[in-house]
């Protein structure tokens, strides 16, 4: 019998969740909103300079980076979030999380509401937000359905644990659907991810990883 998840304190005081069938956390132990803010937010959305952003997320999980990119958006900038999740996390399991403790009652409600909207269509979330949710593995999915992206934020479990989801065919995929000057962010900083990365054709950077990690991958589409 599979054991759901369980909920644990990072380093930074934020919640992550353990998967004991896997082994594998969601998020780094050292902090999960730290982690989150450091690889996705300041390396992704930030670095890129357009009032108009189209994000693909591999990986909903428990909503963190779609929730961080909510925050970064605004009048002035509107971001069309698209993110895929093969096994949805009960809203029970949710509403114990500690992301959006910090924020208004406004911006709390705004967490749930990532949650609760309906999957496979564009929802509108605020003025600045929109969110496409598809549930799928993401080697079922049919990337000829999908638009174009300004950043990928690649987030699978780690390759040492979900191979499948780091091949070249996966980022040659990745590439195909990167605009031009686009990007893709992910923690994991691996020689062969890397390689995998310029093979399909990106430029590659290794910046400075979050708290406990030394480094991370950041790919450019010139």
């Amino acid at each position: 019998m599979s054991v759901g998840p369980v909920i644990e304190i990072t380093g930074d005081g934020s919640h992550t969740l353990f998967l004991p069938e896997l082994e594998e956390h969601y998020h780094s132990v050292n902090g999960a909103i730290q982690e989150s803010k450091h690889v996705f937010i300041e390396a992704g959305l930030r670095h890129l300079k357009r009032d108009v952003v189209h994000i693909f997320e591999v990986g909903f999980g428990t909503g963190l980076n779609a929730f961080l990119s909510l925050i970064e958006s605004d009048a002035s900038r509107e971001i069309h979030y698209t993110t895929i999740e093969a096994y949805p996390l009960p809203l029970s399991i949710i509403k114990q999380l500690n992301y959006a403790d910090k924020y208004s009652q406004e911006q709390q409600d705004l967490f749930y509401k990532l949650h609760e909207v309906e999957w496979g269509t564009e929802q509108w979330i605020t003025p600045g937000f929109y969110l496409t949710k598809i549930q799928t593995d993401l080697n079922q999915l049919d990337f000829s359905v999908l638009k174009s992206f300004d950043i990928i934020y690649f987030d699978a479990f780690a390759p040492d644990k979900q191979a499948e989801m780091w091949s070249q065919q996966i980022f040659d995929q990745m590439y195909n659907i990167t605009n031009e000057q686009g990007m893709l962010v992910t923690y994991c900083a691996k020689g062969v991810v890397r390689r995998m990365m310029q093979q399909s054709g990106y430029k590659t950077e290794r910046l400075p990883g979050p708290p406990g990690k030394r480094e991370m991958l950041r790919a450019t589409k010139l």
